[in-house]
């Protein structure tokens, strides 16, 4: 992936990793999560109102979210966290539902997160807008940024990403929880068998563990 300028809810930037989007999982059927799919033809309210639920469902789960907050007070909760630690929040612009905020070696930095019709993707420039990946879940967003290997960071080149205007790569490394939001010991578990199988239906687990997995299908 080509290095890639952001336009930065000032300021702003990223740096891309390995993974692949994810849909939903059906909480009534235990399924196979499969990687996302180009968003429907049409695209309905009712649609949008479903998706934004699920959506704000998985980000209360996740606990990385810090829900309303402005970008002085994701500098504060980021400033003394280690280079590459990030939270999602809701975005200060009216056109955005989410914004990125990520520590880097020159401070606290963001950017933000463009919704349309079930599909998330970071926000950048015009002429290199059609060659980012979008998602069809945030968190498959957050988990592509993001270095997943066992303690070992393994971002390539062509997957950086670098802020437009101030030019600082950023590094996704690890969530910043917020503190009263911290992930319980079973969802800790959740991430660390999403992270170690791509089959969760062939797992030897009984069917309410397996509808547990499926409720939450990513990785960080």
């Amino acid at each position: 992936m080509p290095t890639t300028a952001l336009m930065p809810e000032p300021p702003s930037g990223m740096v891309a990793s390995h993974t692949s989007a994810q849909n939903e999982g059906d909480e009534s059927e235990v399924q196979q999560v499969q990687p996302s799919q180009a968003a429907p033809f049409s695209w309905a309210p009712a649609e949008d109102l479903r998706f934004i639920t699920t959506t704000f469902q998985y980000l209360h789960t996740s606990g990385w979210y810090w829900g309303s907050m402005t970008a002085s007070e994701a500098r504060d909760a980021l400033t003394g966290a280690s280079e590459g630690s990030f939270l999602v929040r809701d975005s200060s612009h009216p056109l955005y539902l989410f914004t990125l905020s990520v520590q880097t070696w020159r401070g606290p930095t963001n950017v933000r997160i463009e919704y349309d019709s079930g599909r998330f993707r970071l926000d950048s420039s015009f002429p290199v807008r059609s060659s980012l990946l979008s998602f069809s879940a945030l968190p498959s967003l957050v988990q592509h940024y993001t270095s997943t290997s066992q303690g070992e960071e393994r971002i390539a080149e062509e997957h950086h990403m670098v802020s437009k205007d101030n030019g600082i790569l950023l590094k996704l490394r690890k969530p910043l929880y917020r503190p009263q939001g911290f992930p319980t010991l079973q969802h800790l578990t959740r991430l660390t068998i999403n992270r170690h199988t791509d089959c969760l239906t062939q797992l030897p687990l009984p069917r309410p563990l397996l509808l547990y997995l499926q409720e939450y299908p990513f990785q960080v």
